[in-house]
């Protein structure tokens, strides 16, 4: 395998390298920035999968953030690798704000009850579901029946405020994020076109400087 780490590293290190990346979070958002800017792309397209990416992250799709992004920037004509880059707004930093803020602004939507028994409960939800995950993987081998009134529980408390709640968030940051992405880059690419053509006449001026000096030295000019 060309791509295959060869050395393994230990589940705890991966682990902590993802809630922490070496160099931290900020040489992250730096190294990210840098490949956004430097993608071979018109810049309003850039925008448009930077926009994608950020939406997708006030999403409850987790483990499928990168497919959906994937999926929005093909619908919407834009950078598709911009999209998945632009996923990396949600990380374990900003997704616990995400997630509490989409859930109140989700059961505030529908109309649901916020009271203080909430953390206890929700706790539940997540122990419920994952014994239900859990049961029903082990009934495909056998004969038992699967539960889903765990799931199902999480799925009208958690996922569904999660997912109502993320998507006005959503929006309003990835248009932000577009507004303030599409200068940048067109910045970008302006100064790299142009040290790319100072890179070439100059290349030139050594070029011809050469001719000029080989000219002079053949014999043949003096006859």
């Amino acid at each position: 395998m060309v791509f295959k780490r060869r050395d393994r590293r230990p589940a705890l290190k991966a682990m902590r390298e993802f809630l922490w990346p070496r160099g931290g979070w900020a040489r992250a958002f730096h190294y990210v920035r840098h490949r956004v800017n430097r993608l071979p792309d018109q810049p309003h397209r850039i925008a448009r999968g930077i926009f994608a990416g950020v939406f997708v992250s006030f999403t409850p799709l987790f483990g499928l953030h990168f497919l959906s992004a994937a999926l929005v920037a093909l619908a919407l004509r834009a950078n598709v690798l911009a999209a998945l880059l632009a996923t990396f707004i949600g990380n374990p930093l900003t997704f616990p704000i995400i997630a509490v803020s989409a859930m109140k602004l989700g059961k505030w939507m529908l109309g649901r009850r916020h009271g203080p028994e909430e953390p206890e409960r929700l706790g539940q939800t997540f122990l419920a579901a994952g014994e239900d995950l859990h049961h029903n993987f082990l009934a495909l081998f056998t004969t038992d029946k699967m539960y889903w009134g765990g799931l199902a529980r999480f799925f009208h408390d958690v996922w569904l405020p999660y997912l109502v709640g993320g998507l006005l968030p959503g929006i309003a940051a990835g248009v932000l994020c577009y507004y303030l992405s599409l200068p940048i880059v067109e910045a970008y690419q302006t100064r790299r076109r142009a040290r790319l053509k100072d890179r070439l006449e100059a290349l030139r001026a050594r070029l011809d400087a050469r001719r000029e000096d080989r000219g002079s030295r053949d014999p043949g000019d003096t006859l």
